[in-house]
């Protein structure tokens, strides 16, 4: 369902992510964790067609992102960590819009927003001019919007910013019910305990690589640690740390 290869991207001098394969299937919870500027944002604006790639592929249902985006970002839905939206539109507004965006028709947005506006509690909100409204209701708003069309593919990059408990509890819990839907889920994030909760496989980015990926246990397992996760996490990208991709067989 996702499939990135040899991925690359060069800033100057700066290989921001270098040589990155990895693959996701359908239904699957990966979550991607690394320190700052281990390229897991630029991976994810490869992924999405935000930016291009200095080499290497990356597909989305089988579609190339750059050789036939249209098809790739049909199937697909993005959640940033700060989030883009009309601040003059209402809620109402920006979920009808971007049903719209997605050729849904009126009877479908009405229908998927039933479930996800009681959901993420936005009746209060939901004719209220986006531009007043807190940084976790807007975020609550976008993932709304992003589930709206009920895409293959999620992908969203520091899902719990800003949100209270009760709310980040929702959207882990819907996350998790649309993968067992057959929803693929592409997070990254540097919450080592959302990982470790949410993930069927986590993979760790050091210097623009691949280092890790496999479940909690594997990774221990490769850091050669036990306990925490985040034990096998500083294992693997502290300084000095090896980049080269550690497999999970074995």
């Amino acid at each position: 369902m996702i499939e990135l290869t040899r991925l690359e991207k060069h800033f100057g001098e700066v290989r921001a992510v270098d040589g990155l394969s990895l693959t996701v299937n359908p239904g699957e919870f990966y979550a991607v964790l690394g320190p700052n500027a281990a390229g897991k944002t630029t991976t994810i604006k490869m992924l999405v067609g935000l930016i291009k790639p200095t080499r290497g592929t990356a597909k989305v249902a089988g579609f190339d992102v750059q050789l036939q985006p249209l098809e790739a970002r049909a199937r697909l839905s993005y959640v940033p960590d700060f989030p883009f939206l009309y601040d003059k539109l209402t809620p109402a507004e920006f979920l009808a819009f971007t049903g719209r965006l997605f050729r849904m028709d009126e009877a479908s947005i009405s229908k998927a927003a039933e479930d996800l506006v009681p959901r993420f509690s936005l009746e209060p909100w939901l004719h209220k001019p986006i531009e007043g409204l807190s940084h976790g209701t807007r975020q609550r708003v976008a993932i709304a919007s992003a589930l709206l069309h009920n895409p293959e593919v999620f992908v969203i990059d520091e899902p719990m910013v800003g949100l209270d408990p009760h709310h980040a509890r929702v959207v882990k819990d819907t996350l998790k019910e649309r993968t067992r839907q057959g929803m693929t889920v592409f997070l990254s994030t540097h919450q080592i305990h959302v990982a470790e909760e949410m993930a069927d496989r986590i993979g760790i980015i050091h210097q623009g690589r691949l280092v890790a990926e496999g479940t909690a246990a594997d990774l221990r397992r490769k850091a050669g640690t036990d306990g925490a996760l985040e034990r096998a996490f500083l294992a693997l990208t502290e300084p000095g740390a090896s980049t080269e991709r550690v497999g999970t067989e074995g």
